[in-house]
């Protein structure tokens, strides 16, 4: 676009769950970016990711991580202040050029497989894409540090974290297997892993993202 507008008095009005379901949607743009440009896969525009895209993506992060916790409150208050601006600014702005430019991954692919599967149907995009992230950097192996600091913020912004928060649980598993079927269907952005996703990985990586966020819940 030749610019984006956004009125700040109206997302500041706006429901808190959807708020924090933009911060969990703009959440995965960086790491989805740098798995797309790790491995050379399309982005958006069915290009190769740019070193700007990555670095907007990167930012992205960077400003939800330190604002939207901050902003959430604000927009509960239905005030308008600077962290409110710096967040709109991430969940829409960059997080749009990112993906765009930078590509997006698995944490999108299991959000699409997630739209099969009707117990899903309550939970936002955003939402979905949040624990969707969480799935991909466990089966991508990340750092255990990294993943800690997903789950610390999507849950200091009431994002959902376990299947029982969006709506299924570890022992569904034929909905889990419609996920994990339609989160590597061809032409999926899944595919821009940088190793073969089997569905088999994708069910494995949703049950061990469940099971290391409910521990994460118990142990406070």
């Amino acid at each position: 676009p030749e610019a984006v507008f956004a009125d700040l008095s109206v997302l500041a009005a706006e429901p808190a769950r959807f708020f924090a379901a933009g911060g969990g949607d703009g959440l995965a743009t960086y790491f989805e970016a740098r798995t797309c440009y790790a491995s050379q896969g399309d982005n958006l525009v069915l290009m190769k990711p740019s070193l700007a895209g990555l670095g907007i993506a990167r930012l992205c992060f960077e400003t939800i991580r330190d604002y939207a916790a901050e902003a959430l409150q604000a927009v509960k208050a239905k005030a308008v202040t600077t962290a409110l601006e710096n967040t709109v600014e991430a969940t829409i702005y960059m997080s749009g050029v990112g993906a765009e430019s930078g590509g997006l991954a698995a944490a999108h692919a299991i959000h699409n497989g997630m739209t099969a599967v009707h117990d899903l149907h309550g939970a936002q995009h955003g939402e979905k894409v949040a624990f969707g992230l969480l799935v991909q950097l466990i089966v991508e192996g990340q750092p255990t540090a990294e993943i800690d600091a997903v789950l610390a913020f999507s849950r200091s912004v009431g994002l959902p974290t376990t299947l029982a928060e969006i709506g299924l649980t570890a022992d569904d598993a034929d909905g889990l297997r419609i996920v994990a079927d339609r989160t590597v269907a061809p032409g999926e952005t899944a595919h821009n892993e940088p190793f073969p996703v089997t569905p088999e990985a994708i069910y494995d990586g949703i049950l061990a993202a469940d099971r290391y966020a409910t521990e994460a819940m118990a142990r406070g």
